[in-house]
């Protein structure tokens, strides 16, 4: 597929839109945004941003001005060769409880809310207020960019949820832009679920979707020819194409924490990651769980921690809710688990919320995080940390120093929690906030203030930092699994060329199994798409 064959779309009013729908949550949506973003962002032919109006994740990321977005969407700008930024996801819920979420507008977070206020008595001002935010970061990529691929959520069919809405077929009725309909065929029912989700929508929504992408399929696409063509003839809309399914494609998860993992069987040094109930920024553990050099294993810690195995390095991840989840945590059985695990010589890292975990305490005055209180710690480290209402999020760059060494490190701060150090503990990692000058400029270095991040306990078995992404650096982690007790020969990944090497993956899949013709004229407006499509 040539340049020539993309569409060159003027800057302005006339930027070209597409909106990814799907049957349902995990059809495929983040995956094929990514991937058209990368497909057309290669070209050169256009600038091109991606878009989705409203998230709900635990996994975020920190944007170039100074925000927080949901992680598919820093992927999806990784992908169109841009920073991440606050406009391309306005609105982000982080669910704290089964019943409240943290509301994130423009990168900046509220209070919270009961989701009562989202969908009972006060629904209606709610969506009002979270469209026109949707509406003002939108207006701003129109005039910025050439081409928008937008990621719905969940389902455009939920009846429940269809009135307000604003992340799918709302949102696409008040900007006036077409939609493709993508079903997973791994999960079966491929075709009621397309059809069955077109029954669902307004003669208006139905006229929107312009065709369908199925994803996932494994065999012999002669068997399933019968099946696209009854559905093209039923629906009147063109099948765009039918994608593979990907074995081990390795990018960034949007949501739910990802077990998949090369085959380790050769491994003998073990790393397990406490998973809590609200876990958040998972994938700090990506680079770890894809080197097949490590025995890596997730630990819930909502069952007992009797009969869990050893390991050699055991890490206590982040929380949306850092005093619930240490409650589950103690409560189980994992406090007095992790403490067998370093009388045997183990070691402990402890990032953000696990950071917090560690110390004496964890007092929440202002009830950021839920009822206001206070929760003993696992007293691991000499810290007390206290939670506040304004969030600290930060991108971050400087120096990891361990055993007399250096280390270059680079990730990112989300947290609201403020922690002490009670007595002068030597920190592991020292750098440079990022600051901005003002909004869209890029990042600089700070203006010489030092911070200082996190500390390691006196008899060197416990690291506990605020860096999320510190596993992302190979030289450090190669440091920092060593200082854990692995072999000095340590193969670490870098997992910034894994994802540009999976993306480019995914968009030459894409490229194959795609009708781009016809994404053009879908793009393009093109009144012809249906007879394209029977010809």
């Amino acid at each position: 597929m040539g340049k020539s064959s993309l569409p060159k779309a003027p800057v302005g009013k006339d930027a070209h839109t597409l909106m990814v729908q799907g049957t349902a949550s995990d059809a495929g949506k983040t995956t094929l945004v990514a991937g058209l973003c990368r497909l057309y962002a290669r070209s050169g032919t256009a600038k091109i941003a991606p878009f989705k109006p409203q998230n709900m994740a635990l996994n975020s990321a920190v944007t170039i001005d100074g925000g927080e977005i949901g992680r598919a969407q820093a992927l999806q700008a990784a992908a169109c060769f841009q920073s991440p930024h606050t406009d391309f996801n306005p609105v982000l819920l982080k669910p704290a409880s089964n019943t409240v979420a943290q509301v994130i507008f423009q990168g900046k977070a509220l209070t919270q809310l009961e989701a009562v206020s989202f969908f009972g008595k006060n629904r209606g001002e709610y969506k009002s207020r979270a469209m026109e935010v949707v509406l003002d970061s939108w207006q701003r990529l129109k005039s910025q960019y050439q081409l928008i691929f937008v990621e719905g959520a969940g389902s455009p069919a939920e009846i429940n949820l269809r009135e307000g809405d604003i992340a799918n077929m709302g949102f696409a009725e008040e900007v006036d832009c077409p939609v493709i309909l993508v079903a997973d065929i791994d999960k079966g029912g491929v075709f009621a679920q397309l059809v069955g989700t077109l029954e669902l929508l307004s003669d208006s929504e139905r006229e929107r979707v312009k065709g369908f992408v199925i994803n996932r399929f494994r065999g012999d696409i002669s068997l399933l020819q019968s099946g696209l063509e009854w559905l093209e003839e039923r629906t009147g809309k063109p099948v765009i194409g039918v994608l593979p399914y990907l074995e081990d494609l390795r990018l960034d998860a949007e949501d739910a924490v990802n077990t998949a993992s090369t085959d380790s069987s050769g491994a003998n040094f073990k790393v397990q990651v406490l998973v809590h109930p609200r876990i958040s920024n998972h994938t700090d553990f990506d680079a770890l769980r894809l080197n097949p050099h490590i025995d890596f294993s997730y630990l819930n810690t909502s069952v007992s921690a009797q009969g869990a195995s050893a390991a050699d390095l055991m890490i206590i991840p982040g929380s949306k809710s850092v005093r619930d989840d240490l409650r589950t945590l103690i409560n189980n059985g994992w406090g007095e688990h992790i403490r067998r695990h370093l009388r045997y010589g183990g070691k402990v890292i402890g990032i953000c919320g696990g950071y917090q975990m560690l110390g004496l305490e964890v007092d929440d005055p202002a009830g950021v995080e839920g009822e206001a209180g206070v929760t003993d710690g696992l007293e691991l480290l000499s810290l007390i940390t206290e939670l506040k209402p304004q969030k600290q999020v930060h991108n971050v760059e400087g120096t990891l120093r361990l055993g007399g060494h250096e280390y270059p490190v680079k990730g990112y701060e989300i947290h609201c929690g403020h922690s002490h150090k009670l007595r002068p503990v030597g920190s592991p990692l020292t750098w440079q906030r990022a600051v901005i000058e003002d909004a869209g400029s890029a990042i600089h270095r700070g203006d010489g203030l030092l911070v200082d991040d996190g500390m390691i306990s006196e008899d060197n078995q416990i690291f506990g930092t605020y860096l999320h992404g510190l596993f992302d650096s190979p030289e450090a982690t190669a440091a920092l699994l060593q200082w854990a007790g692995m072999s000095a020969n340590i193969h670490a990944l870098d997992m910034d060329e894994l994802r540009e090497q999976e993306l480019d993956r995914l968009a030459d899949t894409l490229a194959e199994h795609l009708d781009i013709n016809l994404l053009n004229a879908i793009l393009a407006g093109s009144d012809t798409i249906k007879t394209e499509a029977a010809s």
